[in-house]
């Protein structure tokens, strides 16, 4: 029977049949279980009942619907029928009729009105009543209220079944057909109709590519503005999201929209005089921001001219004045109590911090960045008559703000300097689509130590600038050699080349007297060279040469290795700079969670498209929570799973450090499994044992910065395995695509425009 079912994937076949119940169904996504009484099938096999699955429009109980789609045998759950397109059917008898029009989907019709109906008009009463709903008046003792809710609701089912069979026409498959509708409802054919390119920004998924072919199926011209003026917009977000670009220059954008449409075509289709006068059309609309040679993003141009006059405003500021004598008494104090004597660097850095409005702290691994920050803490405290003992303070209220810009990244500088810490997002008062703090209600507090800023981006760095109150005194920490931020700009390598802001570079290494090989490492990838003793084994780090097919095995054998000599899924962490292919991510995360968290029958799971969580799983959150205070790159373990839970009930819990944190259904796409993440993900965190495969398939990724970021992550011992060519050239190429940013210049500029 099932050689018969799967002989060809191309074929569709039908199902017409009843929904006898809702087994599953997904809010965010329209991916939805139904069990169907078939009625009339394109099959032969004699079934009564399927289970159809797959993304669609939610289906109501008790109603007619034919499937068009293909038979699937699935490893759990056996037969279903998996639907690529559906449409809703009248119901065909007077009875159906009457229980379709008394089901309560139209407001004060019941029993006796709907056999009225069906007595007058017969089983054709629906299609009568769509085409003409006047006739409705023909009944005795209907009112206009139900005339009224009979019309629209009808008008709305032929509706949906006119969109998405236009939408099924245009090339669009069941998923970003159900988001479309979703986003548009009833004015989804005149937006598409009128402007598709519209999609690109509403529409998670959709590029300028598969709009502009939604354009060219209904007519679009090749030269229509519209076609033109998306294609910039599309070219200038992606530069912004992919490059980290905070503007393109004029010749950027020609000849990127060149590659786009072929530098040919471009001139066949758009002339010189149209290019000018579309663009100029954004600039008028504000869509866009001319300036000199260079175009901008509204969000970008702002924001970057936001921190250029916020922190010449903060270097404007001056600082209480303190007595020499004082702040090295206080120092002094500080080494005595903590037994520590501070490197020449080391006490200029604190000098500096301590009388200067604005500063950046910079250093590599092992150079004591910590220690200075703690000094400072403490000294500052000491001169300015306050306390910052936990219990007298709570995390919000103390004058001194520390904060890093993800949980990992705050929980490790409050671990290491015994003061409350948090992520920029949670100071800010972060509510998901504005924050609670800005220009007109800044936060509270005399001291901000912003710990890991090479994590800043143009947006992020604005949104923290915008709310310091003046005369609060700023400290930016970082190491310039790790990665730079995912989103655009590059805000702490360009303030360090503004040379009116205060910069101490510590350069001496401490942790090298404690014989740390990777700290060595480090350093020296810094210059861009490799050690002889790469391959050579070390107390506190290995490499194993293989190729890419070992490299996996490679990766789950020294994890397991680790958790066998009593090391925790939170001390292990594999990274890898790629997440697809048989060495990336999401096929890591699969090895190891099958070894380390098998399928279990006694064990609860839930399944969010390739990925099923299981409990005990460890699990990375992707993207800052809307509900709770929990934030992108924050790890955790699941606590709880609720393999019942409807669609407004939590599903799954996970426990971050103290907080657990609840998850329905549509929110489990925040989370992904983190056994193995991206360096990215990682920035900011600190691990006993770090795993890094480098492989020449990553020869895209392979870079200095992302490898040294990657090896600098490792606290107590790093495992390398891979090809040492592969490693040596990602070395060489030190130099990552230069960003555009004008955030040094405009710091030196007179005047600047804000808003």
């Amino acid at each position: 029977m099932m050689n018969q079912w799967q002989e060809s994937v191309a074929s569709e076949y039908f199902i017409k049949g009843i929904v006898r119940q809702e087994i599953f169904y997904n809010e965010e996504n329209g991916y939805g279980v139904y069990l169907i009484e078939i009625e009339e099938t394109s099959s032969d096999e004699g079934l009564d009942e399927v289970t159809v699955v797959g993304h669609i429009l939610r289906l109501q109980e008790g109603e007619l619907y034919t499937f068009f789609g293909n038979w699937v045998d699935h490893p759990k759950f056996g037969i279903q029928f998996h639907v690529g397109r559906f449409q809703k059917e009248l119901p065909n008898t007077t009875e159906a009729v009457v229980k379709y029009l008394s089901s309560g989907l139209f407001h004060g019709v019941g029993k006796k009105t709907a056999q009225k109906i069906v007595d007058h008009f017969g089983v054709e009463a629906l299609e009568e009543i769509a085409q003409n709903p006047e006739r409705l008046k023909e009944v005795t003792g209907i009112t206009t209220a139900q005339i009224q809710s009979i019309s629209s609701g009808l008008q709305e089912h032929f509706a949906i079944e006119r969109i998405l069979v236009y939408l099924y026409s245009l090339g669009l498959g069941p998923v970003s057909a159900y988001k479309i509708v979703q986003t548009y409802k009833q004015e989804t054919l005149t937006v598409i109709k009128e402007d598709p390119y519209r999609l690109i920004d509403d529409i998670e998924g959709i590029g300028f590519q598969r709009a502009d072919d939604i354009a060219r199926r209904q007519g679009f011209a090749d030269d229509h503005p519209k076609r033109f003026q998306a294609a910039v917009l599309y070219l200038m977000k992606e530069a912004s999201l992919s490059m980290g670009h905070v503007y393109l220059t004029k010749e950027q954008v020609a000849e990127q929209m060149g590659q786009l449409f072929g530098e040919k075509k471009l001139e066949e289709q758009f002339s010189q005089d149209k290019q000018h006068q579309y663009i100029q059309q954004l600039i008028d609309e504000e869509r866009l921001i001319g300036e000199e040679d260079r175009y901008y993003l509204p969000s970008l141009y702002y924001a970057e001219q936001g921190i250029a006059k916020k922190v010449k405003e903060i270097l404007s500021y001056e600082c209480e004045p303190i007595a020499i004598a004082d702040i090295y008494q206080a120092i002094g104090e500080i080494e005595e109590r903590e037994q520590v004597s501070y490197a020449e660097k080391q006490r200029e850095a604190l000098i500096t911090a301590l009388t200067s409005p604005f500063m950046i702290l910079t250093g590599g691994p092992g150079t004591g960045k910590t220690t200075v920050i703690k000094g400072i803490c403490q000294a500052f405290a000491k001169l300015h008559e306050f306390s910052i003992q936990p219990d007298d303070h709570d995390s919000m209220d103390l004058p001194i703000r520390l904060v890093a810009p993800t949980g990992r990244a705050a929980k490790r500088i409050s671990e290491t300097t015994g003061l409350p810490a948090m992520t920029i997002h949670r100071l800010l008062g972060f509510r998901g689509d504005y924050f609670e703090h800005d220009i007109d209600h800044p936060i509270e507090g005399t001291l901000l130590i912003v710990d890991e800023a090479s994590m800043l981006d143009t947006w992020l760095a604005n949104q923290l600038f915008r709310a310091v109150p003046n005369g609060m005194q700023v400290i930016l920490v970082g190491d310039e050699d790790q990665l730079p931020s995912v989103g655009p700009g590059q805000v702490l390598h360009h303030l360090l080349q503004v040379k009116e802001i205060p910069r101490v570079e510590l350069n001496e290494i401490f942790r090298q007297e404690e014989g740390s090989s990777i700290i060595q490492l480090a350093h020296c990838l810094k210059e861009g060279k490799v050690p002889d003793d790469l391959l050579k084994p070390r107390d506190d780090r290995r490499f194993f040469p293989c190729n890419q097919e070992q490299a996996s095995s490679i990766v789950l054998q020294t994890y397991l290795n680790a958790i066998k000599r009593g090391y925790t899924l939170n001390d292990v962490q594999v990274l890898a700079p790629i997440y697809k292919g048989v060495s990336g991510i999401h096929q890591l995360n699969r090895k190891i969670q099958e070894a380390v968290n098998p399928k279990d029958p006694t064990k609860k799971e839930v399944t969010w498209g390739d990925t099923t969580f299981r409990l005990g799983d460890k699990v990375l959150q992707l993207v800052n929570h809307t509900e709770h205070p929990i934030y992108n790159g924050d790890m955790g373990r699941v606590s709880a799973i609720d393999e019942e839970a409807s669609a407004n009930q939590p599903v799954l819990w996970v426990v971050f450090d103290q907080l657990e944190g609840p998850y329905k259904r549509n929110q489990v796409s925040q989370l992904q499994l983190a056994y193995a993440c991206s360096v990215h993900k990682a920035q900011g965190s600190e691990f006993p044992i770090v795993i890094f495969p480098v492989l020449h398939a990553y020869r895209h990724m392979l870079q200095r910065h992302l490898i040294y970021t990657a090896i600098t992550r490792s606290k107590s011992y790093l495992i390398l395995c891979g090809q040492k060519e592969a490693f040596i050239k990602g070395i060489q190429r030190g130099e990552t695509l230069k960003r555009n940013s004008r955030l040094k210049e405009l710091i030196q500029e007179d005047e600047l425009k804000t808003t």
